[in-house]
């Protein structure tokens, strides 16, 4: 129990630029999400909140971490070993938390996935890992039961395992060190497969400062909701992580779509205070022409993408407060931010580094860029926020981490003041309603069918998701040659089939047609040019 680490990370008031220049970062030898989050604010306030799920239950730090406890040993009981990895598939709410702290508590490591997950994103990510056991909802599991049971040999439903708690006594949790792994969390690349990002215990703790601003000093009351997966930095280490290890209310609802008018109802029916919301939910509640009638919100976060001036305006007149934009990714998450109540905000920017971050912006060559001129976002290191490394992939770390540096491969700008301005990918992950996909997983799904010669995807521009994925398809045969009807079945199956196994949420909502793709000399797809095509050219269906 890491008694002064609290105090430690409640930072003191002053400008962005005094914190700098006094925070240190404190890293225990030991520390562990569950020990030193729930458990530690069980025993300081046990009857503090710590999670509500709407209208159904609400659970105490003391319920929390005693149940937690339970099912740890519970999983231990059955075979589940400090190292093993776990993956746990779910919708947030309590037998998704518990799931969560049991296994990290035991010392093993949590794979999340995705409800939008299709087949093979699933197998993908089980088979790459080893994951051998699976904690997942029933509704999922009845879902996907035709072929879940192919891919992963022990299955445990989610709802069935709290009762074992029941059975079971509280056993003292696997003393972790900070820099034991605790996450695997993929993440989608552009030149292959998914990238697994293996992220440590003291991941938390690299997330605090800018967790503290951009939640603009929270008080003991508050509440934090977010619409974000537990399958993702953003939604575990933006909010619920974070919120525990203050001793904060985690209200966990998600649903299966965004749905604006219960999200204001729930930020006036839970007195919510603190919200981390996509863009595309932004864009979403914006178009609604709504507000809510009453609230109690101190501080509106995002990420993920550009807001700008008019967003800002809109939040300001809406709920009475601008927007905290802040900039991180799963490998290094929270490194730059907005926190209005220490800085001014400058509409469209990314704000300064937050506090204990070294963040620059380097040319190709590997020199700092200046004022005013593009550099790609890096990172110095040590820093505890930085993944450990890519599962079972050391090219891919050695290419990420170069020189004591972690390189984004985000560019920017940054102002006279320390403002980041971003620009773009450096290469061409496609950022859709605050998802980030690489394209390989889409086209590989997309080449399955048999009608289809080749295929390449990529973003464009999209008013409420940021980016649409478009698909170009090259059919065997020319498709001028094949009736209207023809083509628009070819591409309903084709958007079936990626829905079916990569996900719910990347299906191509524009598919092209053509005769042939632009290459290099080389054979590499020109997707600059396909971006500059996807822009409202050619048969779209």
């Amino acid at each position: 129990m890491n008694e002064n680490l609290f105090m430690h990370y409640r930072l003191p008031g002053g400008s962005r630029a005094e914190l700098h220049h006094l925070f240190q970062w404190h890293i225990p030898e030991y520390f562990n999400l569950c020990s030193d989050t729930v458990e530690r604010q069980a025993k300081l306030h046990p009857e503090r909140l710590a999670l509500i799920e709407p209208e159904r239950r609400r659970v105490t730090y003391a319920e929390l971490a005693n149940s937690a406890s339970r099912l740890s040993s519970a999983l231990q009981a059955r075979g589940f070993d400090t190292g093993m990895i776990v993956a746990v598939w779910g919708e947030p709410g309590l037998e998704l938390a518990l799931a969560h702290l049991a296994v990290y508590r035991l010392g093993a490591i949590l794979l999340p996935l995705s409800t939008l997950f299709g087949k093979d994103a699933v197998r993908y990510r089980l088979e790459h890992a080893g994951a051998r056991i699976i904690l997942v909802a029933r509704q999922i599991l009845e879902e996907r039961e035709s072929w879940i049971e192919d891919i992963v040999e022990h299955r445990y439903v989610l709802e069935d395992v709290l009762e074992w708690i029941e059975a079971t006594l509280p056993q003292p949790a696997h003393p972790t060190r900070a820099d034991d792994p605790a996450l695997l969390i993929y993440t989608s690349g552009t030149t292959g497969k998914p990238k697994g990002a293996l992220l440590a215990h003291r991941t938390l703790l690299g997330h605090l400062p800018g967790f503290y601003l951009y939640s603009n000093d929270p008080a003991w009351e508050a509440v934090y909701w977010s619409p974000a997966e537990w399958a993702w930095v953003g939604g575990l280490f933006d909010v619920v992580l974070p919120a525990w290890f203050y001793g904060f209310t985690v209200l966990a609802y998600r649903g299966r779509t965004f749905d604006p008018e219960y999200a204001l109802w729930l930020i006036e029916q839970y007195g919510v205070t603190h919200s981390f919301l996509f863009p595309t939910a932004l864009k979403i509640l914006r178009a609604t022409g709504k507000k809510p009638e009453r609230h109690r919100l101190k501080s509106i976060h995002s990420g993920g993408e550009v807001l700008g001036a008019e967003m800002e305006a809109w939040s300001r007149e809406v709920f009475g407060l601008p927007i905290n934009e802040f900039y991180g990714q799963t490998e290094a998450n929270l490194l730059i931010g907005n926190s209005f109540v220490r800085d001014p905000i400058k509409p469209g920017s990314m704000g300064p580094a937050y506090p204990g971050h070294r963040v620059v912006l380097m040319r190709e060559d590997g020199s700092f860029a200046g004022v005013g001129e593009p550099g790609e976002i890096a990172l110095a290191l040590p820093d505890p926020v930085a993944f450990l490394g890519y599962w079972n992939n050391v090219e891919a770390t050695q290419e990420k981490i170069k020189d004591g540096w972690l390189r984004t491969g985000d560019l920017a700008v940054r102002d006279e003041d320390g403002y980041f301005w971003y620009m773009s990918r450096a290469d061409d992950v496609i950022n859709t309603a605050g998802y980030r996909l690489g394209p390989h997983e889409i086209e590989s799904a997309i080449m399955q069918d048999e009608a289809v010669s080749m295929a390449a995807v990529v973003g464009a521009p999209d008013a409420v998701r940021g980016e649409k994925i478009v698909a170009f398809i090259c059919l065997k045969g020319s498709y001028d040659e094949r009736s209207q009807d023809d083509l628009e079945n070819i591409a309903h199956r084709l958007r079936m089939l990626v829905r079916e196994t990569v996900g719910h949420h990347a299906y191509p909502r524009e598919i092209i047609f053509a005769d042939d793709l632009p290459l290099t000399p080389t054979g590499k797809l020109m997707r600059t040019k396909l971006k500059e095509l996807a822009e409202g050219k050619g048969k779209i269906y």
